[in-house]
């Protein structure tokens, strides 16, 4: 087996265990509590502030942004939460669902197999079914880590190969085209988490000189705006045929991150400068990978701040873009609801 085809494959086998621990980490925790959640948003989302804590601290719980917005849009078909509540639980989410990109700068290769070997024991031993499902969920963090590692070993050989440095060099130099291979990436993979994941390991790899990253921050920083941007399309699938109000709250997410993304966009080196003054020092290969996650938070955290206060504006502008379904189209919704 040739070593481009080899490296391909760690590649595939190391996003698809990310993928699957992911999921299945998400999917227990939502199992073992997603019931109190639910209920958790339906009582404290009374105020845009404290609809953007719930969001936050739902996402965090159950890291995804995407099953806290498909939750919301469920919510508001329902009729049990108004517009303006959800765009603000929206916001947090995108808050929330950072933790997971902070966890991945974290290096914890020689804690993968306890982690994997604690929570496969507490999965078979436990009686009750929600500690079962959080030894189901530990397990499944352990294998989104040990898909880490298969993708940092499959990364090494290409961080020396002409077409790989060449390309990286394009991406560096021109933003534009991190952001459209950022949102496309995102777009195929159907998750931010793992393109973010992908993103800091390639970006620890070193360059012709060995010292210097192949990407560094300042390429770093479209494809993970890209990111953003292309996580929408989640939110946008689950609203298809939802009510007017529903598809506004996919709007909302789409407007949010798009616009955010822009600006970060055209203000990139003040962006970056911004988060090297709040990350660690050290050498560059050793502290990117927690650059990028500081990025992600200091992008949705500063899109909130600017966002919250114009929470009535966001509302008149979905408003617009999604205008009220005419009577025949609402009675088409609701029977196919």
């Amino acid at each position: 087996m040739g070593e481009g085809v080899r490296a391909a494959f760690g590649l595939a086998g190391g996003l698809a265990l990310f993928l699957f621990g992911m999921e299945n980490m998400s999917r227990a925790l939502q199992q073992a509590a997603g019931e109190r959640m639910r209920g958790f948003l339906r009582r404290v989302t009374r105020t845009p502030f404290t609809g953007v804590l719930a969001g936050l601290l739902v996402t965090a719980v159950l890291q995804s942004s995407s099953a806290t917005t498909v939750m919301v849009i469920g919510f508001v078909s329902a009729g049990l939460m108004e517009l303006p509540q959800a765009v603000a639980v929206v916001f947090g989410a995108n808050v929330g669902t950072t933790m997971t990109a902070q966890l991945v700068a974290f290096r914890l290769a020689d804690w993968v197999f306890p982690i994997l070997f604690a929570g496969v024991l507490v999965w078979l031993l436990a009686r009750r079914e929600r500690t079962r499902q959080l030894g189901l969920a530990v397990f499944s963090f352990g294998l989104l880590f040990d898909g880490i590692e298969v993708l940092s070993g499959a990364m090494a050989p290409l961080a020396e190969h002409p077409v790989f440095l060449r390309w990286m060099t394009q991406v560096r130099h021109t933003p534009l085209l991190g952001l459209l291979l950022g949102t496309g990436m995102t777009l195929v993979v159907q998750s931010s988490s793992a393109t973010i994941a992908v993103l800091q390991r390639a970006a620890q790899q070193a360059g012709p000189d060995g010292i210097h990253s192949v990407l560094g921050l300042a390429g770093a920083l479209p494809i993970l705006l890209g990111d953003n941007i292309g996580t929408t399309i989640t939110a946008v699938l689950a609203a298809v045929g939802q009510p007017t109000d529903a598809r506004r709250t996919a709007a909302a997410h789409c407007c949010f991150n798009l616009s955010g993304s822009v600006v970060c966009l055209l203000a990139l080196p003040w962006m970056t400068r911004l988060v090297e003054a709040v990350s660690p020092k050290g050498p560059e290969l050793e502290v990117l990978a927690r650059q990028i996650a500081n990025a992600h938070t200091l992008f949705n955290l500063i899109c909130t701040l600017v966002w919250l206060p114009l929470t009535p504006v966001m509302v008149r502008l979905v408003t617009k873009l999604v205008p009220d379904a005419s009577p025949k189209q609402e009675r088409n919704t609701e029977t196919r609801s």
